[in-house]
């Protein structure tokens, strides 16, 4: 686990280089959410980025965030980032800021049973495939459209945009066009002014290519290795 001195080193590099993506875009610095994907991470360490600075915490399993929110007194905003099972959903609604990765209308449905259970609304991003590689989930296409309005109806979530993951790729550039194509989907979507979707979200970006998904639109970027070092996929 890093030190302090040394995650606050990592922290303001980060910092830099979306101000620098920022300025490039022409975007003010405030339109950007850094999130702090602390998987595998202990909750040491999210206290460690929280003392920092950093408030808002991305997650890829349920069972490990349930966990860190149970152990910590922080007031902290939590976001579930990873491939969400519909048997899980029950023990995040409520607790979850948002739900980055709803890609199945049954999944969608679940969310709206245990939303309406606990009487909250859900905020949801919809996960596109944008590169369509088959090791990855999420929505391809032009399917986006029939689940955006299938979402619509549902009273007890609601659609705040869209995620992608784009590929991991050593040259950041290369993923350019994916980031624009989420953007333009988003734009699209949004012109059809659906009851319930808003489409002010754009969930896209990670440690190696996040300044080129600012330059994009992104409104919400998951750092994890650029803020809390390599991880151990052994915990």
């Amino acid at each position: 686990m890093l030190s302090y001195d040394e995650m606050k080193r990592n922290i303001d590099n980060i910092e830099a280089r979306i101000q620098a993506a920022c300025k490039r875009a022409g975007r003010d610095r405030s339109e950007v959410t850094l999130i702090a994907v602390s998987k595998t991470n202990p909750l040491e360490a999210v206290h460690t980025a929280n003392d920092c600075g950093l408030k808002v915490f991305g997650e890829n399993r349920v069972q490990e965030m349930c966990l860190k929110m149970d152990e910590t007194d922080r007031e902290l905003e939590w976001h579930l980032i990873g491939h969400l099972q519909t048997n899980k959903v029950k023990y995040i609604i409520g607790r979850t800021a948002m739900i980055h990765s709803v890609d199945s209308l049954k999944l969608a449905q679940e969310i709206e049973k245990e939303s309406a259970a606990k009487g909250v609304i859900t905020p949801v991003l919809i996960e596109m495939n944008v590169a369509e590689e088959e090791s990855k989930f999420g929505v391809i296409g032009d399917a986006v459209y029939e689940l955006v309005r299938e979402i619509s109806e549902l009273k007890h979530v609601s659609l705040k945009g869209l995620m992608t993951v784009a590929p991991y790729t050593e040259d950041p550039e290369s993923n350019r066009k994916y980031f624009r194509k989420l953007k333009d989907l988003s734009v699209d979507i949004n012109s059809k002014n659906i009851d319930n979707v808003n489409m002010s979200v754009l969930s896209m970006g990670m440690t190696g290519d996040f300044e080129v998904a600012v330059e994009e639109g992104a409104t919400h970027i998951r750092v994890g290795t650029g803020i809390f070092g390599a991880r151990n996929y052994e915990v």
